[in-house]
């Protein structure tokens, strides 16, 4: 998952698309292309040298020398094409970041900047095109004064032969396969140069086959429990956290203990790290350390062991192209009773009963990571607590799920937290201050250390308290607005 989260989508698609085609297409049929005119150029040497074995001397060095005019070229061409591969990831993203974000484009008037960088990224990648043009016009020139200086050399050995050696038709089928092979020799180098630079689509296509996999989705000797998680107790050990190998921590060392069914809000500035620190349960990240959930160390069992047992809200919630039923309820595994009961504690029942197919009304919903079209703004991260309540889990993360929501909104979703996750451990990463105020206990991060972890009271009343400056900067930011 963290392949997908840190690759652009236009390098996706241009892999999956561009280079599978030229690997799919492209090549086999260059491959033939360049077979044949190898053949063709090698049988036109051939003829020349039966009928005037003299013209050898001249196009042994010249094969030579047209396979130093390949390499030469090629070193340049091969460097231009990955050129070409990398601009035109750029401009498939930017095209596809235009395409989602064409709302709020339109809404602050930023047409002609997006169309200006698009003009831009389109010349960017079309250079490549032009000096990827260009070398092989160079090598082209190249060969035609080679293979002109075999016909001439051929031209003038048939010349000087005694008379009587070969017949006039004998020479003439020499003198014209030597015409022919101009064409045939700038023919077959050019080709195999254009195979050269499509394996590059192949080199390209062959690293995303070695992606790292990720850990396994079940580990059969080390299952958990049925019912686990049921307290809900999560201890974090010198917790350690990168986005990538090569890269600085961005977690140094945490280490603290949530006791089951707390309700834990994790704040801190821009940067600090709080929104990893809910990560390792669901492991995106190159993590170490030691996470222990009711006396069971996570990183023994499977993914799929790991991921089914706890509930998410994320900040961008996504919903699926289904039906309400399928969205609740993806495995099947609970009645119409039961998601009724969640669809009214979410209070989103009376939305689902104005559709006249009720539970499997299928255009409600809107996929690809939007909201729900025909619902308030704000009521996708609602539905996802759907999921969470059927299936009762003791481990609730939300990952600034009420950053971007509406105060009527983000106040429902309170209530049902308060309300339906009574006796489950919720771990809120907050964005708005008034979020954690009720929470059992703050966990603030800064620069990726704990710093502190008490009641949201006692970090207020204590002298120094990062909590306390991010609540007085909060209310003084509101006061303000």
């Amino acid at each position: 998952m963290s392949f997908y989260d840190s690759t652009p989508l236009g390098r996706i698609l241009t892999r999956v698309s561009a280079d599978l085609s030229i690997v799919d297409l492209d090549i086999p049929f260059n491959l033939i292309l360049a077979v044949g005119a190898a053949t063709n150029t090698y049988a036109n040497l051939g003829v020349l040298a039966v009928v005037t074995w003299q013209v050898l001397f001249v196009s042994i060095p010249m094969v030579f020398l047209a396979i130093c005019l390949q390499r030469y070229y090629f070193a340049s061409a091969k460097e231009v094409m990955r050129i070409n591969g990398t601009t035109k990831s750029m401009l498939a993203n930017h095209l596809a970041e235009s395409i989602a974000g064409a709302i709020t484009i339109r809404a602050f008037q930023k047409e002609d900047r997006f169309f200006a960088q698009n003009l831009d990224l389109i010349d960017t990648n079309a250079s490549p095109f032009f000096h990827n043009f260009a070398a092989n016009e160079w090598l082209i020139g190249r060969l035609e004064i080679l293979s002109a200086t075999v016909i001439s050399s051929s031209a003038l050995a048939m010349v000087l032969l005694p008379p009587g050696t070969f017949s006039p038709g004998f020479i003439g089928m020499a003198f014209s396969y030597s015409l022919s092979l101009n064409m045939s020799l700038v023919f077959s180098i050019q080709n195999h140069c254009t195979l050269a630079n499509y394996i590059i689509s192949v080199e390209r296509l062959n690293q995303y086959m070695h992606i790292p996999s990720e850990a396994p989705l079940v580990i059969d000797e080390n299952r958990p429990p049925p019912n686990w998680p049921s307290v809900g107790k999560v201890e974090i050990q010198d917790l350690k956290i990168k986005y990538r190998p090569d890269t600085p921590l961005v977690l140094r060392g945490v280490s603290c203990t949530i006791e089951g069914g707390h309700k834990i809000g994790i704040v801190g500035r821009t940067g600090s790290g709080k929104q990893l620190l809910s990560v390792p349960c669901f492991v995106w990240w190159s993590w170490q350390g030691k996470i222990v959930i009711d006396g069971l160390d996570i990183s023994t069992i499977g993914l799929h062991d790991l991921r089914s047992r706890f509930g998410i809200i994320p900040q961008d919630p996504t919903l699926f192209n289904g039906t309400v039923r399928y969205n609740m309820d993806p495995l099947y595994q609970h009645t119409d009773l039961e998601i009724w009961e969640v669809l009214r504690k979410c209070q989103l029942e009376e939305a689902v009963q104005d559709k006249e197919e009720g539970l499997d009304a299928p255009e409600i919903w809107c996929c690809s990571g939007r909201r729900w079209i025909e619902l308030e703004h704000g009521t996708a991260a609602i539905v996802l607590f759907g999921p969470c309540s059927v299936e009762e889990k003791s481990i609730l993360v939300l990952d600034e799920a009420t950053a971007s929501i509406d105060n009527a909104t983000d106040t429902i979703l309170q209530k049902t937290i308060r309300t339906e996750f009574t006796d489950c451990t919720v771990i809120t990463v907050a964005h708005r201050i008034p979020t954690v105020m009720d929470c059992t206990m703050v966990l603030a991060i800064s620069d990726g250390k704990l710093v502190e972890y008490d009641k949201p009271m006692n970090l207020m009343n204590r002298e120094g308290s990062l909590f306390g400056q991010l609540v007085k900067e909060y209310w003084s930011h509101s006061e303000v607005n």
